[in-house]
């Protein structure tokens, strides 16, 4: 049964050179209200085929929904209250992504008033000059003037993503951008590593030789140092890269790393709803064309047994607390060891994993080897 709802908002004001995410620079303000309607129809399909119980948590992701003008926002919000209104639990965590330099107070007011209470911010850096090198159209006096907005019409609860391992960018500037963050004193990080990946003006300036990365040690010294800020300032690290103030780690993303049921809406979505995944179409035209003639799945697939318990492995080790093993019986009928025995016992030699009462999880350094961790429960 599926508590989660993901929505995504393909619009950007422009394509930062990183991204290869589903997502279009658009002026033309009908292509979005015909985005919108089309969403409002695959929702009143989605929800009349799999009915909603109830909702836990909200994300509205994109692309950058707050570029939405105000009666564009009004309207997906209220579409969004009309489909699963009755359905929100009263501690509902309702996320949407935001980009600074894209919010001013009515449009913030507005999210608060249809039931948005907790905002991620898009910041990755407080570099003017690495915001620029990113194709970033925000600078740091947008930062703060957003979060400001955002405090002032009531939003509590605060996000901030944050990139290392951009062009040029030294450990140094590094722990200045920390610096900043943790003065704006939000209740949440997400930190990535930049990854150089296919279709983007990053890969084809790499292949051209003129991406200026630091080393792979001055990006793992990055890393262990915005560990032990983050631990420091009083933001527990409860995912490889998310950091939370106690009781604000976000709910939704949980969804996905515990493997459970969440549904999926919007151009190049994907959903997870009674052991079928589904993909939607991602070009903008083709998901709108398909809307009109029912909904817009381009795949859909039963996650063989098999699959599910490498995803739950995988997955949840990217918890710091780990895979719960109960969970994992009560789920598959099977231990974990049975399946894994081997790999586990091989893995926790290599001092990589560790048993913890009832879960599995990663070492400190099996944090920084994860992707090595992960790559042995594949078959």
């Amino acid at each position: 049964m599926a508590h989660s709802v993901y929505i995504h908002i393909p619009f950007c004001t422009n394509k930062c050179y990183y991204c290869d995410f589903n997502s279009f620079v658009t002026n033309n303000p009908q292509l979005i209200w015909d985005y919108l309607e089309a969403l409002r129809r695959e929702m009143e399909l989605t929800f009349r085929e799999k009915p909603v119980e109830q909702v836990k948590t909200v994300f509205v992701g994109g692309g950058t929904p707050t570029f939405l003008d105000h009666e564009q926002m009004k309207q997906f919000l209220s579409t969004v209250q009309t489909y699963l209104g009755p359905y929100l639990a009263d501690d509902v965590e309702y996320t949407m992504e935001a980009n600074p330099g894209t919010t001013d107070v009515d449009k913030l007011r507005l999210m608060r008033e249809l039931g948005v209470n907790r905002l991620s911010f898009g910041v990755q850096s407080f570099d003017n000059a690495l915001l620029k090198r990113l194709g970033r159209i925000h600078d740091t006096d947008d930062v703060y003037r957003s979060i400001d907005n955002a405090r002032k019409v009531g939003f509590a609860n605060i996000s901030i993503d944050l990139m290392f391992g951009l062009p040029d960018q030294s450990v140094a500037i590094f722990r200045e951008t920390l610096d900043k963050a943790f003065a704006l004193g939000t209740t949440h990080f997400s930190a990535y590593s930049l990854k150089v990946e296919e279709n983007t003006l990053f890969h084809t300036l790499y292949q051209k030789d003129q991406l200026p990365l630091p080393s792979e040690e001055a990006e793992l010294e990055m890393y262990l140092v915005l560990i032990d800020e983050m631990e420091k300032h009083g933001y527990a690290q409860y995912e490889i890269s998310n950091f939370a103030k106690p009781g604000f780690a976000s709910r939704h993303n949980k969804t996905y790393w515990l493997n459970e049921d969440y549904y999926g809406l919007g151009a190049g979505a994907h959903g997870y709803i009674d052991g079928f995944r589904h993909v939607n179409a991602g070009p903008l035209a083709i998901y709108l064309q398909k809307c009109k003639e029912g909904l817009p799945r381009v795949e859909q697939f039963e996650v063989p047994r098999e699959d599910a318990m490498e995803e739950q492995m995988i997955l949840g080790l990217r918890l710091r607390e780990g895979v719960d093993l109960d969970r994992f019986a009560a789920r598959f009928g099977i231990s974990a060891y049975d399946v894994f025995g081997t790999i586990i016992e091989e893995e926790t030699e290599k001092g990589l994993l560790v048993r913890d009462g009832a879960h599995l999880r990663l070492t400190r350094n099996g944090m920084l080897l994860g992707n090595e961790v992960f790559a042995r429960f594949l078959r």
